[in-house]
Formats: structure tokens, sequence, C-alpha cells
């Protein structure tokens, strides 16, 4: 069941359920990519039609941001729970780690996949690694023929949006992957360079709060929550998305 927020047609899943979807999508034939939107991408969305496209386009749109849970409760359109892209990455190597699927990492500043492979490997025994690569890379295709060299079966494309996106859509088909997750700065999180807020940080939907505490920085792009709501509740008396 598809719930659209604000033009962005979000997947009403629980995390296990889209954990079993994306292994059957590894398992599976043909490619597909998985988005993990939050409000700041769906912004976006609404700014550039192509993107919209390209998010609404997924074979799994997974609403990260605490924002976006909010947002389809002002919409009556309740989504059942937030589904974070980086638990789903880890749901997935769970299920990865038992199977011969083989997954690559791309992303982050030089060292930083590599670390958070060294990491993964230790945490997800019988996971198979097969390669890694940083996201300051000039040339799409050579990055492309290492990941059909490397016989990925999953890449994980954490260069930010829009970026991952974008390039999951136009170059993802032909590194012979079956499935790609556009996950942000997760490797920064799986390498042990960001901290994640504590579990009851996260159950109590204030992660962003607390990546706010510890990051200052970020204060101009969360200062943007309050009018992506304030946006979702105008569409809801205007009876539209």
């Amino acid at each position: 069941m598809k719930i659209n927020i604000l033009g962005v047609e979000f997947d009403n899943l629980t995390l296990e359920e889209a954990v079993r979807q994306g292994a059957a999508l590894a398992a599976g034939e043909g490619f597909h990519y998985v988005v993990t939107p939050n409000p700041e991408i769906v912004n976006l969305a609404r700014e550039d039609a192509s993107y919209g496209a390209l998010l609404n386009g997924a074979s799994m749109v997974l609403p990260d941001g605490i924002g976006i849970v909010y947002a389809a409760k002002l919409l009556n359109q309740p989504i059942r729970t937030r589904v974070p892209g980086i638990d789903f990455a880890s749901g997935l190597m769970e299920q990865l780690a038992t199977t011969t699927a083989r997954l690559y990492l791309l992303g982050a500043k030089p060292g930083v996949a590599e670390q958070a492979a060294k990491r993964l490997s230790e945490q997800y025994p019988g996971l198979i690694i097969c390669g890694t690569g940083d996201g300051y890379f000039q040339d799409s295709e050579a990055v492309v023929e290492e990941i059909r060299a490397a016989q990925a079966d999953v890449v994980f494309v954490c260069l930010g949006a829009p970026k991952q996106e974008r390039w999951m859509a136009e170059f993802g088909p032909k590194t012979g992957a079956k499935l790609m997750l556009g996950l942000g700065g997760a490797l920064d999180v799986f390498s042990g360079q960001v901290q994640r807020a504590p579990v009851v940080w996260q159950k109590m939907g204030m992660e962003w709060c607390y990546r706010l505490l510890h990051q200052p920085s970020r204060f101009g792009r969360m200062a943007k929550l309050p009018l992506f709501l304030v946006t979702a509740m105008r569409s809801r008396t205007k009876g539209g998305v």
C-alpha cells in the first residue's frame, strides 16, 4: 500500500516487512533500487519533478524521517512506522550473511568504506563484502566496471541526496547488481566515524534532536522541518497532496 506524502509515494511497511522484501529483491532477477526519503528529500522532489519521478520509480520508498510520519498523520494518511534506512540496511545484512550474496560499499570519504567493511564483517559473520569505493570519484563508468568486476549483488550507495538517487537510477542497471540502497551518511555510522543516537532517543523519534545537539551545523537543515509540516497541513486543508 502506498501513502502519498506531498507527491512522494511511500510504502506503508514495517521494518521487518521491508527487510523481507529487500532480501527477496536481492535474490531475484533484474535491477531494483530503494530510496529512504526524509522531509528534506521530499522538499527536493517538490522542487524538481524529475527527481520526484526517480523517487517514485524506486522498488521501495521507505519513510526514513520522523517528519514523514508526522506529515502522514496531518494528511490523515497515517504511516505505520518510521523505517530508518540504516536499520533497513542492518536488517538486510543479517539476511545476506546467511546467503552467498555479495555486498559492495560505495560512498563517504576515502578510507571510510574500508573501515565500515571491516567492522561490518565482524558484526555479521558470513557477510560477503566484495569491494568498496569512496564517494569522491569523477568517472562513474569506472565505478560501474569496479562493481561489475566485483560481482556485487547488493550495493549501498552513500553519496547523499539527490546525487545517490540519480546515480542509482542512471548507472545501477549497468553494474549487474540486483539491488541498490541510497543510504546517505550510513557508512560514517557503520565505520564508527559517527555515533547514532542511543536507542531510547530513537524510540522516542528524537534521533534528529540528538544529532542536532552533537552536530550544531545541521541547525539550518533541521529548521526546515516545521515548514515541511506546515506545508503538509496546508495541503490537507486544500484536500490535496
